[in-house]
C-alpha cells in the first residue's frame, strides 16, 4: 500500500465512476470556498490510495461556468491528493487529431470570462510560476500508459479554453485554429491554475470526440455525436488510469509541490486571521 501517494481522478463528460476501486467510500465535504461538484469517492486502486470526483456531479448536473474549481481542488488537497489526473472530452482543432483519439496536453490557452481561478485574493497575493502548466513526470506517465492500452495518443498540444456552455461559432472556430491551438474544452484550465497554487502535480488526457463546427469535411458538433464517441472513450480512459496508478509510486520530483515557495508576495504579518483561517491549508507551511 502506497502511504505517501494519493493520487485524485477528475472525471468529465461521460466519467463519472471508477469501478475498480476497494474499500470505497464517500466523503462530503464543505471548504472555504463553497460546495464541490459532488460527494469525494475514496478507495484504494491496487496497492494505491486514491480520490475520485466527477467535475459535472454525478448525473451531469453542474455547467462549466458552474463548476466550483475551487471547492473541488481544495477538497482534493484536504483529502491528501498529491497528483490529480484529469480526464477531459474536447473538440479537435487539427485533422490530424480524429474523433476518438487522445491528446496528452501540455498547454492551455483561456478564453473563459465569468471563473474564479486563484485561492490568492482578499487578503492575500501570490504568484506562481505556470508557463509550464502541467506536471511534466505526470504527462509522461499518461503519455505511456495510453500507449499502452493501445489507442491513437498525440504527445502534447494546446488546449483552447472556452467559457460555453455553448459551442463555438464558425467564425471562433476558424479563428481558433489559426492561433494554432490543438483541441478545444469548456472545463480544464482552471483546474490547472488552482493545482498549481495548491501544489500538487496536475495533468490532463483530452478525448477529442469531434472536430468543432472548422471542418467542411464533416458534420458540425452535436450532442448526439459527441455522445457516441464519448461512450467508446470512456472505457479507454479507465484502462488509462488502471494502467497509469501503479506507475506513480513514490514521491514526486517535479517542482509542483514547492509552487508556493517564493510565491506569496504578502507580508507574514499582514495576513489577517480570516485568510490565514481560509487559506491555511495551502499555506501554514510558508508562515
Amino acid at each position: 500500500m502506497s502511504e505517501t501517494q494519493v493520487i485524485g481522478v477528475i472525471g468529465g463528460s461521460g466519467l463519472y465512476e471508477m469501478e475498480d476501486l476497494r474499500d470505497v467510500k464517500e466523503v462530503a465535504l464543505s471548504t472555504p470556498f463553497g460546495e464541490p461538484s459532488d460527494a469525494f469517492v475514496t478507495g484504494v486502486l491496487g496497492e494505491t490510495r486514491m480520490v475520485f470526483l466527477p467535475r459535472h456531479g454525478r448525473g451531469h448536473r453542474i455547467s462549466p461556468s458552474e463548476i466550483n474549481s475551487r471547492a473541488n481542488v481544495w477538497g482534493m488537497k484536504k483529502l491528501g491528493v498529491t497528483r490529480i489526473l484529469s480526464v477531459s472530452a474536447v473538440g479537435s482543432m487539427r485533422e490530424d487529431i480524429a474523433p476518438g483519439h487522445f491528446v496528452v496536453i501540455d498547454q492551455f490557452f483561456d478564453r473563459t470570462r465569468h471563473r474564479p481561478d486563484t485561492f490568492f485574493e482578499r487578503g492575500v497575493v501570490a504568484h506562481v510560476l505556470f508557463a509550464d502548466p502541467v506536471c511534466p513526470e505526470l504527462r509522461r506517465v499518461l503519455i505511456e500508459a495510453t500507449r499502452g492500452v493501445g489507442v491513437v495518443v498525440h504527445d502534447g498540444g494546446t488546449y483552447l479554453n472556452m467559457e460555453g456552455p455553448q459551442f463555438s461559432t464558425r467564425a471562433e472556430s476558424k479563428t481558433y485554429r489559426s492561433w494554432g491551438v490543438d483541441v478545444i474544452g469548456m472545463t480544464n484550465l482552471q483546474e490547472a491554475r488552482l493545482a498549481r497554487e495548491a501544489e500538487i502535480c496536475y495533468a490532463t488526457v483530452a478525448m477529442s470526440t469531434d472536430y468543432d463546427c472548422w471542418h467542411d469535411g464533416h458534420d458540425d458538433v452535436t450532442v448526439e455525436a459527441i455522445l457516441e464517441v464519448m461512450g467508446r472513450n470512456v472505457g479507454n480512459a479507465k484502462d488509462v488510469i488502471r494502467a497509469a496508478v501503479p506507475a506513480l509510486g513514490g514521491d514526486p520530483s517535479c517542482a509542483c509541490g514547492r509552487a508556493l515557495e517564493h510565491a506569496i508576495m504578502t507580508a507574514r504579518e499582514r495576513i489577517e486571521p480570516e485568510a490565514r483561517d481560509r487559506l491555511g491549508l495551502l499555506i501554514e507551511k510558508y508562515l
